[in-house]
């Protein structure tokens, strides 16, 4: 599947409530987040209007890892069949 682009860090904070994540501070541009499921992880997303794609990749990356899902699982989850 096919990265977004024009994906805000505003947008991917909300979505990333679909799957448990949290705002626990903000310095400057920058939010970290935490999922407690299934482990304790932490998550930092910079607040830019578009995302870069390389940031984006390696957030999903990550998020993908965590939850032992595949990237592809993550979009759809994150972003719909879109």
């Amino acid at each position: 599947m096919k990265l977004p682009r024009n994906v805000s860090g505003a947008w991917l904070i909300k979505a990333l409530n679909r799957l448990g994540y949290g705002v626990t501070r903000q310095t400057g541009s920058h939010v970290r987040l935490e999922c407690q499921l299934p482990k304790p992880h932490h998550l930092t997303v910079p607040i830019h209007d578009p995302l870069c794609a390389g940031t984006l990749a390696s957030i999903l990356n990550e998020i993908a890892r965590h939850h032992s899902l595949s990237k592809e699982e993550v979009i759809l989850r994150l972003f719909g069949n879109d």
